[in-house]
Order: structure tokens, then sequence, then C-alpha cells
């Protein structure tokens, strides 16, 4: 009995303790909660006080005349203002270490760390490559955990070459895809057929498994649970030779700056087979690593392993076959970054045959297999199922309107230079804009496993930034922490009206929030295109007369094709341009462009009693700034608010733009204007099995 009572008495202390111990930390939790809002209340007092501050010394006034006051002239008073404004900096930051325990709710997860590095308040200017250097010393109050850095990865993943047995079965295979790539440009109905809804060729896939019955293509068919089939052509006449064309697409870094917008990274990793000079070209057979991407966050970049075989036609002299089939049909040990889509290409390419005058006819084959785990955002999902994305019409229209660039690049009898006096100014000036274009399509995609963080949780939204950290001095990029902001929207307007409002200087300064009240005035030109679009522009940024910003130019790049269009600009330094168009090697300035992307699209109708589809383009607004010179910053709540409002403001003013002129600008268009058609079918082939256009 004795040993009950105090087996009882035991468990009543525990139940006493527990009790007083819960009520303990409700009560603490409640008190926490109260100093939380009163501090919150005085923190809210203080911002007012240092906004009303910063406010008075942007508006200060000469007391004698009225004119704006210049820093220098204020005195006194402005060392008062400054002092008061470092006092309140101080108690914001005594306030922020009373409150550890406090935290907003911060985006995209992640713990919160008292100790991170100050937080960067932004200034977003679509003029200025840096922020002002406001930066708070408090203990990183409200941060942003944006995604974290990714770690050093191998540039190029190099592993599994073929061993000497699985080369002749490769060339073997070579010869298959030749024959296949062949009879898939030339052939028509059953292999080809139209979609009774939309009218576009698209691929029967029984027919084709039932004509290329091969070994490769049965082990793919046997393991293609889960992949969707993806089959386009196209034809085309670009303006280089057939030899030309050939060394480009087996020399990788070439058939990189063939396609800046398209493939981001590319090596070739074993050559198996040249021909019997020793030249890479006819009998080529090459293994390849590449990753293609689309210029935005939204749809991620698809890596592949393949062999690339180049054959002289046979029959034709002047007539060549580059076809890439898969390797991991033979060859199991490749390695894919687990964040992307499996991508299988099988036997893709073309047929380039010679014509008069240095040009060649093109025609294009694109297929492949994707896994549809990794789906793509809903905004451009219809676009990426179209064969727009990845399919033979952006590859081919590509490569026409590349052809012309570099036929412009390597023109030597052009009579009017303007500013640029020499013909190696003029090519220096257009290979510091190749670099800068290059530059903003690599940055604005998933290519290199590169991180977004959506600023919501709606499924609809389609802001995505990300940070990356440059510590080490590298040539052209600017060291310290650099922003990256995209953001995509439907407009309701043709795809060649939004792209002659942005590609204009004069037009695109007057909408407010892209031009920060400056104007900008044309200094030079070079056109590097059959369309008036397809140009480069050195632009002056005429800044306000009381203004101590230093003079700056821009350089500016636009292009347009049946696929879409880009707009790409930066700021640059003078001196750096002089030195540039001195004939001095441009590599060294640093680039951080912005721009704009606009690709033709059809909606399908929202109301199902409605017929047709909603036409109109998309808009793909990609900002890049140097959010502050030092790596270790992180970025603040109100700062992310920033990029989005202005991300928000710029879509609206566009807008507004659009629908004042609509009329006039449409009448000019019709009346000679350039740009890409809209809504028009060049031949776009989709597979039967996809989802119709």
């Amino acid at each position: 009995m004795l040993c009950h009572l105090g087996l009882r008495e035991v468990e009543n202390r525990v139940l006493f303790d527990f009790v007083f111990l819960f009520f303990s930390f409700f009560f603490q939790a409640q008190q926490d909660r109260n100093d939380n809002q009163i501090l919150r209340a005085e923190n809210e007092t203080l911002k007012n006080e240092n906004f009303q501050l910063q406010a008075a010394l942007r508006n200060a006034s000469c007391p004698n005349c009225g004119s704006p006051a210049v820093m220098g002239e204020m005195g006194f008073d402005e060392q008062q203002l400054r002092l008061e404004n470092a006092r309140l900096r101080e108690e914001l930051d005594r306030y922020y270490c009373m409150t550890p325990r406090f935290s907003s709710r911060t985006i995209g997860g992640g713990p919160h760390h008292p100790l991170m590095p100050p937080s960067l308040d932004l200034d977003i200017s679509i003029y200025s490559r840096h922020f002002p250097d406001q930066m708070a010393t408090g203990n990183g109050h409200n941060m942003v955990p944006v995604v974290p850095m990714l770690p050093h990865q191998e540039p190029f993943p190099d592993n599994g070459l073929l061993l000497e047995e699985e080369k002749s079965l490769a060339i073997e295979l070579a010869t298959s895809s030749v024959n296949e790539l062949v009879k898939m440009c030339q052939s028509g109905s059953p292999l080809w057929i139209r979609d009774s809804e939309n009218g576009k060729e698209v691929l029967n896939v029984e027919e084709h498994a039932r004509m290329f019955p091969w070994a490769m293509n049965l082990k793919q068919n046997n393991d293609s649970s889960g992949f969707k089939t993806e089959a386009t052509r196209d034809t085309d006449v670009v303006i280089m030779n057939s030899i030309t064309l050939i060394e480009s697409f087996l020399d990788c870094s070439k058939w990189m700056d063939l396609f800046p917008s398209m493939v981001s990274r590319a090596k070739t990793l074993q050559v198996i087979t040249t021909d019997a000079s020793g030249q890479p070209i006819n009998g080529s057979l090459q293994l390849v690593f590449a990753e293609l991407q689309y210029l935005s966050p939204l749809v991620p970049s698809r890596e592949a392993h393949f062999l690339r075989y180049c054959q002289q036609s046979p029959d034709q002299e002047r007539t060549w076959f580059i076809v890439d089939f898969p390797v991991d049909s033979f060859h199991d040990i490749l390695q894919y970054q687990p964040s992307l889509p499996r991508y299988r290409r099988r036997p893709s390419g073309c047929i380039i045959q010679d014509m008069p005058n240095g040009y060649s006819s093109v025609t294009w084959v694109e297929h492949a297999e994707i896994d549809q785990e990794k789906t793509v955002h809903q905004t451009f999902s219809h676009f990426v199922q179209s064969g727009m994305a990845f399919g033979a019409p952006r590859w081919l229209a590509l490569l026409k309107r590349q052809c012309e660039r570099i036929a412009s690049l390597m023109a030597r009898n052009i009579t009017d230079l303007g500013v640029m006096h020499s013909t190696d100014a003029r090519k220096n000036m257009m290979n510091l804009s190749q670099r800068m274009f290059r530059t903003f399509c690599v940055n604005i995609s998933t290519s290199g496993g590169q991180l977004w963080t959506a600023l919501s949780d709606n499924p609809e939204d389609t802001v995505r930034i990300t940070t990356r950290k440059v510590t080490e001095p590298q040539p052209g990029q600017p060291n310290g922490l650099i922003l990256s902001a995209v953001s995509t929207t439907f407009l309701p307007f043709p795809d060649y009206q939004v792209f002659n409002l942005l590609r204009d200087e004069g037009r695109r300064s007057q909408l407010e929030v892209l031009s920060n009240g400056n104007s900008l005035q044309k200094i030079d030109h070079i056109a590097n295109g059959s369309d008036p679009g397809n140009c480069i522009s050195l632009l002056r940024i005429n800044v306000a007369s009381n203004s101590a910003q230093p003079m700056e130019l821009m350089l500016q790049e636009s292009c347009t094709d049946k696929s879409g269009s880009v707009v790409v600009y930066s700021t640059m330094d003078v001196d750096a341009i002089k030195l540039a168009m001195q004939g001095k090697d441009p590599s060294f300035i640093p680039i951080l462009p912005s721009g704009f992307v606009i690709v033709p699209v059809e909606l399908a109708s929202e109301n199902n009693n409605a017929t047709g589809n909603k036409s109109g383009c998309l808009l793909t607004i990609g900002l890049q700034v140097l959010a502050s010179p030092d790596p270790t910053a992180k970025l603040s709540l109100p700062s992310v608010n920033a990029i989005n409002n202005h991300l928000s403001n710029t879509i609206r003013q566009i807008m507004a733009a659009l629908g004042s002129t609509a009329a006039a600008t449409t009448c000019a268009d019709n009346n000679g204007g350039s740009g890409s058609s809209s809504g028009v079918d060049h031949g776009t082939a989709t597979t039967a099995d996809g989802p119709s256009q």
C-alpha cells in the first residue's frame, strides 16, 4: 500500500510540473507576441520618419531662388539630417537585435539565420548597372533565402566514352540513322499526316515504328513509359555555303555561335572516326554533349549525349547529311542532372544542299522523346507542345538569322562606317554585342542547373528570381552579388507590334519605368540582317542636366525571325566603348544585360462556347543587375518586393502604350513594317500522340 501511495505521489508531482511548465511557456509566448507587436509598431514609426527625412533630402530647394539644391550647398541642415538618419539606423539595428525570435514569412522557405550579412535596399533603374550602396548594418532581418548557390560542378560530364568494341556498332547505327533522316525529310503521307483540327503536319508514330524497326528504336520503344514524342520538320534557304555549315556543326564552339539562344553548352567528348585525310568532314563521327535551353526559367533545359555523324551524299556531290542519334541506345553509363527532364535525341538533323551565290537549302528534322514528369509551366506548355520551343522551325529560323549576322560580320565593302572608323572597330562592336546577347540568354534560363525561386505559391505566378556570386575576377563580368529576375506575360497584341515598340529607343524611353526620366539618342547603327529589326545600336543616355550621374552609353541588339524576337541591351562606360572602337579586345568590358523575349502564340479560348483561338504573344522580361559589390550580401524582403513591383509596372506601362497606339502601329506594320508574322504556320509539325494546338 505504501509503495502504491508513493507511485501516486510521484505521478501527481510529474503532472503538476508538466502543467506548470505548460502555463509558463504559454504566458511567455503571449508576452513575446505582445513585445513583438510593440516593437513592430515602433519599427514602422522609425521607418516612416526615415522615409520623410530621405524625401526632405531629395526635395530640398534653395531658399533664395527655389531651384533644386545641389550636393554641397545644404551645409548645416544636410549634416543634421544625415546625423538623424544615422541615429535612426542605429535604433532600427537595436530593435532588430532585441527581437531575434520575430521573423516575417520568408519566400521560398528555409531557416532564418540571425547572423546573415547585411541586406540590400535596391533602387531599380534600367539604365544603371550599379545600385546605391545603402547597406543596412543589421543582423539579417527579413532576409530572403533566394536559392543556395550551386556547388562547383564539372562543366561537361565526360563520362561514358565509347569503348573500342562499341565503335563498330556506332558506325553501323550512323549509317542507319542517315537513312532514317533522309526518309523523314523526303517522305510525305502516311509518315507525315495533317492534323484535322489545326491543319499542321504531324508525325504518324505507328508508321514511323513500322518503317524503322531497328534495334535502337525497338529498345527505346520498349522503355518509353513516361516519355512524350516530339517531332517537327521544316525547310528554308540560308546565306552560307555547305562546307562552312558542315564545319560549324562539327566544331562545338562554332555550333554554339550559330545558336547562341538555343545551345547553352556543348563539347565534343570523343572523335570516333574522321575522313580519309584525317579532317573531321566526310565520314566524321563524334560523341557530343550538349545542353539545349529556352529563354525562360519556366521551361527546363535539356541535356543530351549523342553521336553526330557527317556524310556526303554518294549520289549528289553538293549534298551533305548531318545526323544526331542517341548513344544511350547501346551505352548505359551516362549520368544526367536529376533536376532536368530525361531527354532522348532520336535520329535528328538536316540535309544541306549547295545553291548558287553561297546559299544553301536546309531541310531539318527534329525528333526526340522527353520525360513528361518534368512538366513545363502552364504559361509555356502550349508553346512547347507545338514544337516552337525546341523543334525544327526554331532551329532553322535561328540558323537563317545567324547566317545573315555572320555575313554582315564578315563584310568588308562597307562605305559608311559611322562613328566606327574601321571595319575592325565594327567587328569588335558586333563581337561585344554577341557576347552580351549570349550572356543574357544563358542567365535567364535554367542552363547549368541554375535554380530559380518563385515569389508566391500561386501556380499562375511567373516571376522568378535568382542570385549568383562572382567572387573571383572574371573577364567581362563584375565582381559581387548579381541578381536576375524574370517574368512572362501573355499580351493580346501581335508579336511584331510589341517588338517594334521595345526595340525603338525613342518609344521605349517614353515609358517612365524603363527610362527613369532619361532619353536615348542613337549614335550609330549596324544592320546585321535582311529584316530592319535585326540590328545593333549604340545609344547615348541623356541624363538630366542637374544629375550627378556620369554619361553612359547603351549597347542594344534586336533580332527577329518567324520563331520570335529578342531585344537585349546593357549600359557601357564611354571609355570602354572607345577602346573597343580603337580595335582593342572588348572581352574585358563588364556586361550585365537585360532585355525582352517575344514569341507569337495562339491560346485556346477559355469559353467553351467560343470558336477559334486567342492570338497574341508571350512577353518575357529579363532583368540583371549588380546588387552589391559584396558577394556575401543577401536580398531583403523589401528589395524583392521592389523587384516584383518594377516588373509589374513594366508590364502595365507596355500594355498601356500598346493599347493607345494599336491602330496606328498595326497600320504602319501592314504597310511594310518589320517584324515576324504572328500566328502563321511555317511548316511546323508536331507529333500525333501529343495534344493538338
